[in-house]
């Protein structure tokens, strides 16, 4: 749970919140720090998932064993939460969405605009975005965000009829 509430409120309602969430997080009292963290995490969750989805595509066009590839990395620095949670829906061929490529298209977006709003340049955040672009109008946009792999050309995906 994010507040954005005086200390004092807090204090008072402390209890409860914590009954109701693993972690509380007091963001102060101006309002806005809330949905800008919420964007922030949005940023690394795309940037994630499309640098997860690139690793795996070029271990795939190397002729790497996707399976021996997930289970390296996912036992290495090179791990990321999403790239072990995504890249297991690739081996499976599951592209069900729990989350869809134009959920990124949408987040991104919206990273990229506030970014925007401040002049601030993120160079690889508008390359995730360009790649759930892709992806979406390549006909993937209502699959789970971890189809933005079948964008990369001259791969054999886990799964796929041969």
């Amino acid at each position: 749970i994010i507040v954005i509430w005086p200390l004092a409120a807090y204090e008072k309602a402390g209890a409860v919140l914590d009954a109701m969430a693993g972690k509380v997080y007091r963001l102060g009292d101006k309002a806005g720090a809330g949905s800008k963290v919420k964007v922030i995490n949005q940023l690394l969750a795309g940037v994630h998932i499309a640098a997860a989805a690139e690793a795996m595509a070029l271990g795939l066009r190397e002729g790497v064993d996707a399976a021996a590839l997930y289970e390296v990395i996912t036992h290495s620095a090179g791990n990321s939460w999403m790239f072990e949670n995504r890249m297991a829906h690739v081996l499976a061929a599951d592209y069900t969405p729990l989350s869809a490529v134009d959920i990124f298209v949408k987040d991104l977006g919206l990273v990229l605009d506030m970014a925007r709003a401040s002049k601030f340049p993120l160079p690889l955040s508008s390359t995730a975005h360009q790649m759930f672009m892709q992806a979406s109008t390549a006909g993937f946009a209502k699959e789970d965000d971890s189809a933005v792999i079948k964008i990369f050309p001259g791969i054999e995906l886990p799964g796929a009829a041969k």
